[in-house]
């Protein structure tokens, strides 16, 4: 599933503050080899921008005319690439990536109140799970294609009922898109739940978590700088992180933030006794990725200093933290340790 949102969200702003209509691009089926999986999303305007991505930038021109005429008339379409063999010059694209997307483009305006956007923002601005549908069939006037339904049982598709909420909710519970039909055969739902960004905990607010939060926020993660120094704690230093917190102490780590909010977690302080503190007080805690900046001579006495408490972090514990990628800059290191973090919260061999 590959709903993430957080791209499509400044064009979003822009096109809203203007009240001007947009295409909303959704992913819906793939097979063979294609650059985005069914979930994806993308935003076009009229005038050829573009937000997120459905392919690696070699459909997208060819989409933004489909784009146009629906922004134009309001009634969504449903359009399909097979690159798979000689289909592939039909078209005149001549790509070669072997792979079969179906894509449905819907407008996206003020008369609908920039649903589904609009909820989904709102949800991502509350870090809450949740799904909506889109119509990509129907054969009933009442349901249109492109028609959307949310779970307060709003929306354009005027399709309701506990089956159609029930389908929404186990969308948002397993995070996995669902399809939703008719018995007759009249309607098919497409349930997209949202991707909810990682949230990640750094402690220690040096200039080389900088980078960190940079890539980070690249990646659309939701980043918490922690640090008991005022001069290094300052929202005008990280200006992507979602929140920077002065902490009286290391110790007082706990008492600044929620601890079991986070998906993983960075020890950088570069100071022994405050990464110290920091340990002991992940060690109580169940943040399943922890990433401790140092060589390993550093780790074990640090996890020395821990005494009994150190068998409560090591399962967990990645140090040195970061991939093996080599280089020794600022950039360099944050770059690895972000790498690494994306890779276990994808659970990809490493």
């Amino acid at each position: 599933m590959e709903a993430s949102l957080a791209p499509l969200l400044p064009l979003l702003a822009r096109e809203r503050a203007a009240a001007r209509p947009f295409a909303l691009g959704v992913l819906l089926e793939t097979a063979g080899s294609t650059y985005r999986k069914a979930g994806a999303l993308m935003a076009m305007t009229a005038g050829g921008e573009f937000a997120g991505l459905l392919s690696g930038g070699c459909l997208e021109g060819d989409l933004g005319e489909h784009a146009r005429s629906v922004i134009t008339s309001g009634t969504a379409r449903v359009v399909t690439y097979d690159t798979r063999g000689p289909d592939d010059l039909v078209w005149g694209l001549g790509l070669g990536c072997e792979g079969a997307m179906r894509i449905l483009l819907l407008r996206v305006g003020p008369e609908q109140g920039y649903e589904p956007l609009e909820h989904l923002a709102r949800a991502l601005a509350d870090h809450r799970a949740t799904a909506v549908g889109v119509i990509t069939e129907s054969r009933r006037a009442d349901v249109p294609l492109g028609g959307i339904v949310l779970p307060d049982g709003g929306g354009t598709g005027a399709l309701h009922g506990e089956a159609v909420q029930g389908a929404l909710a186990q969308a948002r519970d397993t995070g996995k898109i669902r399809w939703l039909s008719d018995q007759n055969g009249e309607w098919q739902l497409f349930l997209l739940p949202i991707a909810l960004p990682p949230r990640l905990l750094l402690l220690g607010a040096g200039p080389d978590a900088v980078p960190v939060v940079d890539f980070a926020a690249r990646l659309g993660w939701k980043v918490t700088v922690v640090d008991h120094r005022p001069v290094y704690a300052t929202s005008l230093r990280f200006a992507r992180a979602e929140r920077v917190v002065p902490a009286p102490s290391p110790a007082a780590l706990s008492e600044v933030v929620d601890l079991e909010a986070f998906d993983a977690t960075v020890v950088m302080s570069h100071h022994l006794a405050s990464d110290l503190a920091y340990l002991r007080t992940l060690a109580r805690a169940g943040i399943p990725y922890v990433g401790l900046l140092g060589p390993a001579a550093r780790r074990e006495k640090l996890l020395e200093g821990l005494n009994g408490e150190a068998d409560r972090l090591r399962p967990r514990l990645h140090a040195p933290v970061g991939l093996p990628l080599g280089g020794r800059a600022p950039e360099s290191i944050a770059l690895a340790i972000v790498a690494e973090i994306h890779a276990f919260l994808n659970r990809s061999a490493v």
